[in-house]
């Protein structure tokens, strides 16, 4: 069973920005997702950050991370939050922000 991917309007825009060579291996990433959306990782609490019910994948060697949630109605949907680098945590700080505007 394939599952529906769907980008946040931000996540596409950061998938968009991506570099080509990067974009390639991230899209060979969220591929898999439709076929397995629980392949990722589950995040959990880190300080000051709640993370709860989303998931992460690592793509080239770590450097990168792809932020999604599962969103369980009669269809499966994998929705991608964000795609962005590891370092200094920037991509969970990128996805606090876009879930704050989203609950605001």
């Amino acid at each position: 069973m394939a599952y529906k991917i769907e980008f946040i309007p931000e996540a596409l825009q950061d998938f968009t920005n991506l570099d080509n060579s990067v974009k390639k291996q991230v899209a060979k990433k969220i591929d898999k997702l439709a076929f397995n959306p629980y392949f990722g990782k589950a995040l959990q609490n880190k300080p000051g950050m709640n993370l709860t019910g989303f998931y992460k994948i690592y793509v080239l060697d770590k450097k990168y991370r792809i932020v999604y949630r599962i969103i369980e109605t009669k269809i499966e949907i994998v929705e991608i939050w964000a795609i962005d680098k590891r370092d200094k945590e920037k991509v969970y700080k990128t996805l606090l922000n876009r879930i704050k505007s989203k609950n605001s």
